[in-house]
C-alpha cells in the first residue's frame, strides 16, 4: 500500500470545493450559454456567401500551432504569443507604474494647492483628450527609438485618470477630518499619512483601475505602427500584412483575456487595500 493510499481524503477539503463550485454554478451559465450563442452565430455569419471574416472553426484549424504552442521562440520577432504578451506587458508594467507614481503625486500636488491647480489644469485638459495613436509620431521625433517610445506612449495615456481622480478625491475630503487634523496639531507628515491618503484612497484606485485598461490599450496602438518590436501590437499588424486574418483574431482574444486579466487584478487588489467602508 503506497502512502498516498494510506492518507484518506480529506473530506472538508472536497465538500468545500465541491460547494464553492455549487454557489458560483448559477453566475458562471449566463456568461457561458452567451458565449456559445456569440461563436454559433459568427459561424454562421462566416458560412454566408459573400463572407470575407474566418469563422471560430476556421481561426482554429488556421492558428492551432499559436494556440498549442505559445512558448516556440525562434528567434528576433518569431517568438510564441506567450512571449508577444509577454514584451507588452513588460511594458505595460513600466510605464503603468511610472504614471502611477507622477500622477498620484501631482494629484496630491494639485488637489492641495489651488493657485496649482488653476495654473495646470488647462495644460492637463488639453492633453488628456489627445488619443494615443496621436503621441506615436511625437514619441519616436522626440526619442528616436521604439522602445521608449512605446513607453512614452503608455505613460502619456495612463496618467490622465489617475492624477485626475487622485486630485478629486484630495479636494473632496471632508472638512471634519481638516478640522481634527488642525485640533490634534498634525503635522504635514502626520496629516499626509493619516488622513489625506486615506481619504484620498478610493479615488486612487479608480484612477488606478481605469488607468490598467488605458494603458493595455495604448500599448497595442503604440505596437502596431512601430515595427519590428516584440509584441501583441506588431504581432496583429505584421499578421494583417501578411492576410493571415485567422491570427489578427486569435491575438484579439488574447487580448481581450489579458486586458479582463489586469481589471480582475486591480480590483482584487482594491478589495484587499480599501477599507470595507469606503469600497
Amino acid at each position: 500500500m503506497t502512502l498516498a493510499q494510506k492518507r484518506p481524503a480529506n473530506p472538508r477539503f472536497n465538500n468545500g470545493f465541491i460547494s464553492r463550485l455549487q454557489k458560483q454554478f448559477p453566475d458562471l451559465v449566463p456568461p457561458i450559454i452567451a458565449i456559445i450563442i456569440f461563436l454559433i452565430l459568427w459561424q454562421l455569419f462566416a458560412w454566408t456567401p459573400g463572407a470575407t471574416l474566418p469563422g471560430p472553426i476556421q481561426v482554429i484549424q488556421d492558428t492551432w500551432i499559436l494556440i498549442f504552442w505559445p512558448f516556440y521562440d525562434r528567434g528576433g520577432i518569431d517568438k510564441g504569443l506567450f512571449w508577444q504578451i509577454l514584451a507588452s506587458l513588460q511594458r505595460v508594467a513600466i510605464s503603468y507604474t511610472l504614471a502611477a507614481v507622477v500622477g498620484i503625486g501631482l494629484g496630491i500636488l494639485i488637489g492641495v494647492n489651488k493657485t496649482m491647480s488653476k495654473a495646470l489644469d488647462p495644460i492637463f485638459q488639453l492633453l488628456r483628450t489627445v488619443p494615443p495613436l496621436a503621441w506615436v509620431p511625437i514619441s519616436l521625433a522626440a526619442l528616436r527609438q521604439n522602445e521608449p517610445a512605446a513607453l512614452f506612449v503608455i505613460f502619456i495615456t495612463a496618467i490622465w485618470p489617475i492624477l485626475i481622480n487622485t486630485a478629486v478625491g484630495v479636494t473632496q475630503i471632508p472638512q471634519d477630518y481638516n478640522n481634527v487634523a488642525k485640533v490634534l496639531q498634525l503635522s504635514r507628515k502626520e496629516y499626509f499619512i493619516n488622513i489625506l491618503i486615506p481619504a484620498a484612497l478610493p479615488y486612487i484606485f479608480t484612477g488606478l483601475r481605469i488607468a490598467i485598461g488605458l494603458a493595455w490599450l495604448a500599448i497595442i496602438a503604440a505596437e502596431i505602427v512601430m515595427s519590428g518590436i516584440v509584441g501583441i501590437g506588431f504581432f496583429i499588424w505584421d499578421a494583417y500584412q501578411n492576410n493571415n486574418v485567422s491570427e489578427v483574431i486569435l491575438a484579439l482574444v488574447y487580448i481581450g483575456v489579458v486586458g479582463l486579466l489586469l481589471d480582475k487584478a486591480m480590483a482584487w487588489l482594491q478589495n484587499k487595500i480599501l477599507p470595507a467602508e469606503q469600497k
